[in-house]
């Protein structure tokens, strides 16, 4: 699944868009590394967002089937670091 594509289905951004833009402004980190939006995530990888004052980190438990997750089920594709 693509980055931005699974940013927004796993419910770590609320838009598509916002995901987006995050990534052309070169925030979102996979294994260390910036990435465009048509990077493939994989079971494994380390997603680090870096704002302004903090940073987040999630390792990649799962990829989603279904376009959107519900909150509830967050937990099982990404694990907060």
């Amino acid at each position: 699944m693509r980055i931005d594509k699974f940013l927004n289905a796993v419910n770590i951004t609320k838009r598509r868009a916002v995901a987006e833009d995050m990534l052309e402004h070169k925030v979102v980190f996979i294994n260390g590394n910036a990435v465009k939006k048509a990077k493939e995530v994989k079971v494994g990888d380390i997603i680090e967002i870096r704002y302004l004052e903090k940073s987040d980190k999630f390792n990649v438990l799962e990829i989603p089937t279904t376009k959107s997750t519900p909150k509830s089920k967050m937990d099982e594709y990404i694990k907060k670091l």
